[in-house]
């Protein structure tokens, strides 16, 4: 059974890739050879074939060859040979093969007026010759008319394969296209998250260095531990900036994700406390951590969100905001966390135009929240986020 279905599958494959001139070609010679036989081997009391007959013959059978070229005018001058063979008693053929070919081909192409005139007519057409001929069976009334509706009907179901085939591969090529459009924005996604990652690590990290490097020069001679003090945070500043940085490079390296490579985890709100103390530690600015409400796990891409809306704060607050404090805040609803950054800086105006502010805002949003920055209540600069912390996360994602 396999073997025959392989079989058919392989005679239907080339039928369709092979020019369809030869195959039509090829199915009007069968045409004519079929009806031709009941002329070179007529039954007894048959009307012998004649010259006449034979061109109407071959009348109902040469159209065939543009039958997918031209259906109907293909069907209309079959039909007029046909006609043609049983007015003059040419004789008509005992099996309308050529009739039989042009209904299918009607319903397999045509249009809904031509496939149901063509039908039509040559049903009404074989019921007026059976009449007139003579000795006609009752039999042949339901031979003939089975045998046109059954080709007709044929033709109606390859005509809804075609339409269903072609509608798979419509279907199949419509998510090709979403599949490769999906791709693409996932990995834009990533790249801007990867551009994000780094640029909070390298500005941040840059920034308390930046602080270190121009303190040390005023305090090597009059005090040599704290130039040694600021060097060390440099040196801590950019081992830190550089294990983070193989982190997420390591991401876009096959050679490491097949080598197994250790990766640093992502940061999340356990790491404030350690982040806050490095800020005063290396800048000397005075960084206060508050927390109200109950702390509670949060998913991973919000935590990491949160860690880094505090960071690029803070490293905000250190480059342009000449500040001697900062306080942050962390308040806990039912379904919200609330970050919020103040420093008392007095710095030139810190617009929204940043990459950081961007990416922070980029962040929140992706989580389903929201970033605000802009002067505080009593000057200085706030940057205040709103992330969901609950039932809501689902909803605001959306």
């Amino acid at each position: 059974m396999p073997a025959a279905r392989s079989l058919y599958d392989l005679v239907v494959t080339r039928l369709r890739t092979t020019n369809p001139y030869v195959v039509d070609s090829a199915l009007a010679v069968l045409v004519l050879f079929a009806a031709s036989l009941q002329w070179m081997f007529p039954d007894e009391g048959d009307d012998r074939l004649t010259l006449t007959g034979w061109l109407l013959g071959a009348a109902t059978a040469v159209p065939l060859v543009w039958r997918r070229r031209s259906p109907y005018v293909s069907a209309l001058a079959v039909s007029a040979a046909t006609t043609a063979m049983a007015y003059y008693h040419a004789p008509p053929p005992d099996v309308l093969y050529g009739g039989l070919v042009v209904l299918y081909t009607m319903a397999a192409q045509g249009l809904p007026w031509q496939r149901r005139s063509m039908l039509a007519s040559w049903l009404l057409g074989a019921v007026l010759t059976m009449q007139h001929k003579e000795h006609s069976q009752p039999f042949e009334y339901a031979f003939h008319i089975t045998g046109m509706i059954s080709a007709y009907g044929l033709g109606v179901l390859a005509r809804v394969q075609r339409a269903y085939t072609a509608a798979v591969e419509d279907r199949a090529a419509r998510l090709e296209r979403e599949r490769a459009a999906e791709t693409a924005r996932a990995i834009a996604q990533e790249r801007s998250r990867i551009a994000r990652d780094m640029h909070d690590i390298l500005a941040h990290a840059v920034s308390l260095m930046v602080v270190q490097a121009e303190a040390g020069p005023v305090v090597v001679r009059s005090d040599p531990a704290r130039a040694e003090a600021a060097f060390d945070a440099i040196a801590a500043s950019g081992r830190e900036a550089m294990a983070q940085l193989r982190r997420i490079l390591g991401v876009l390296k096959e050679e490491e994700r097949r080598g197994g490579a250790a990766r640093l985890p992502q940061p999340d709100l356990a790491g404030l406390p350690p982040l806050v103390r490095q800020v005063a530690e290396s800048t000397g600015l005075r960084v206060d951590l508050s927390i109200r409400g109950r702390p509670r796990p949060l998913p991973p891409d919000t935590e990491v969100a949160a860690y880094r809306a505090v960071q690029e704060a803070l490293t905000n607050t250190v480059k342009h905001a000449y500040a001697s404090c900062a306080q942050v805040e962390l308040d806990w609803a039912e379904d919200e966390l609330t970050l919020t950054v103040t420093d008392d800086g007095s710095g030139p105006a810190r617009t929204d135009g940043g990459h950081g502010l961007i990416g922070l805002r980029e962040r929140a949003a992706a989580c389903g929240g929201s970033a605000e920055t802009g002067p505080g209540p009593d000057g200085g600069f706030r940057v205040v986020v709103r992330l969901p912390a609950g039932a809501d996360r689902e909803a605001a994602l959306g």
